[in-house]
């Protein structure tokens, strides 16, 4: 079976467990590095926090009860427009909806917030999120995002109209 869970601060060893898990097998397509995470970076009190951030939503899906993908949401300082953010689906979540269950439960939180607008950033090349994404109806904006960990790559902008 394979649902989603909306998490507090109190399930911070769950966003742990698959972030790191994120920045390690899957480090190319985040702005964030495993070596920030780890070290005096992996405190209790930094991983709730990530959870606590006012206005974030942040989800995993489970499969088998098992957590095989997350996802956030974060209001912007824009007027009706929400982020989604650090999404990942594990290798043995990946080709068995994770990732759609992902983006729909962070689109309802979004239409509930009442926001017209739900954007993203994926980096350049990655080729399996972007299909993904455009599947579930993000089109690319043409924008540029940040540049990468590497100093080459950029990330691009992506957005789906929810009005």
């Amino acid at each position: 079976m394979i649902e989603t869970r909306v998490l507090t601060p109190e399930d911070w060893t769950i966003w742990r467990e698959l972030r790191l898990a994120a920045l390690s097998e899957a480090g190319h397509a985040f702005g964030a590095q495993l070596a920030e995470w780890q070290g005096d970076g992996d405190r209790e009190e930094r991983w709730r926090a990530r959870l606590a951030i006012p206005g974030s939503y942040n989800v995993v899906v489970t499969l088998e009860g098992q957590p095989v993908g997350m996802a956030s949401g974060m209001r912007t300082d824009h007027s009706g427009i929400v982020e989604m953010i650090s999404m990942y689906v594990a290798p043995r979540g990946r080709g068995r909806g994770a990732g759609d269950l992902l983006v729909a439960a962070v689109e309802r939180w979004a239409r509930q917030l009442g926001a017209d607008t739900l954007r993203l950033a994926v980096v350049e090349g990655n080729r399996n999120a972007s299909v993904l994404y455009e599947r579930n109806g993000f089109r690319d904006t043409g924008e540029q995002g940040g540049l990468m960990p590497d100093g080459i790559r950029r990330e691009r902008i992506m957005a789906k109209r929810l009005a």
